[in-house]
């Protein structure tokens, strides 16, 4: 079966306040999902998955019918709080989300082929795209996945911190992703992490970064739904309320026990977003840009 794309669309963005998912960024009324739909579509892929909540299917859908969805084979899946294993219940009072793995699990029932897994929010650029889907039709199995490494200077924002998974890799291959919390890039363009402790580390400017650009065969569902209860048992034991399960959980465990292998795909591409309010702006001015100089055409999808 041919590669599909799986966008997980069901989070609010905490602190830029509101659904940013649908927020307009353009003159056309494109939202920054239809530059990666776009980008995928012109890389090679023709099926997607949108995971999202029940709570705005009905507008989520009035965007997508006349866009993209006349393009792609579309597909629905929903991240519900109560979509948990055998023998499982929600926790009283339980309110967020149980996290990105979750997500993707709920599209378990349409997953049929290998999978790219995608931010709604994100803007990747092209070439991530083009070589995850390569990688998709030639390479991905039970043991083989991947992943988009952006370079960490391309990735921040000039209007606050951000939380980035810095990659380690060797010839080529993921060996571990470390979480920093508060990155920021200094006056004299030194890029640092703040740690808990008050102290600062350097960060290398070039240094890999996952984006949430995943590329997965089949088989990984298994590995994610397997993981899922394993990690529910330790979150309702020591977070029942907050504790989440990420997609990385699954993959952290597969490479420490060696049972897969995660190539690092580097991209030089720029990759933006709307982390903060003040952030939009700019991301208005790059795309307005981008269809200036004939990188998108005005109209995304005619």
């Amino acid at each position: 079966m041919e590669p599909i794309l799986v966008v997980m669309a069901a989070g609010m963005g905490s602190r830029y306040g509101g659904n940013k998912q649908l927020d307009k960024i353009s003159d056309q009324g494109d939202i920054i999902m239809d530059f990666s739909l776009f980008d995928a579509y012109e890389a090679g892929f023709r099926r997607v998955c949108f995971i999202i909540k029940h709570d705005f299917e009905e507008i989520f859908k009035e965007h997508i019918n006349p866009g993209a969805g006349r393009k792609y084979e579309v597909h629905y899946a929903f991240q519900e709080l109560d979509d948990l294993p055998e023998g499982y219940t929600l926790p009283e009072g339980r309110t967020k989300p149980w996290g990105t793995g979750q997500a993707v699990l709920a599209a378990r029932d349409i997953i049929d082929a290998p999978f790219a897994v995608i931010n709604a929010d994100d803007y990747y650029g092209k070439e991530g795209f083009k070589k995850i889907y390569t990688y998709l039709t030639t390479k991905a199995d039970a043991t083989h996945n991947c992943m988009v490494g952006f370079e960490v200077e391309k990735t921040l924002s000039e209007h606050g911190t951000v939380s980035r998974g810095i990659c380690q890799a060797s010839d080529g291959m993921l060996t571990d992703i470390v979480e920093h919390l508060k990155i920021a890039k200094e006056a004299d363009g030194t890029i640092t992490d703040t740690l808990p402790d008050g102290s600062s580390i350097v960060i290398p400017s070039d240094a890999p970064v996952s984006m949430n650009l995943w590329g997965f065969g089949l088989e990984y569902m298994d590995v994610l739904k397997k993981g899922f209860s394993e990690a529910l048992e330790k979150i309702l034991e020591k977070n029942p309320q907050k504790g989440e399960y990420y997609i990385q959980t699954p993959i952290n465990k597969q490479i420490a026990e060696g049972s897969a292998v995660y190539e690092v795909l580097n991209s030089s591409d720029k990759w933006f977003g709307v982390t903060y309010k003040e952030d939009k702006p700019y991301v208005v001015a790059k795309f307005a840009e981008l269809k200036a100089n004939g990188t998108y055409p005005m109209n995304l999808w005619d």
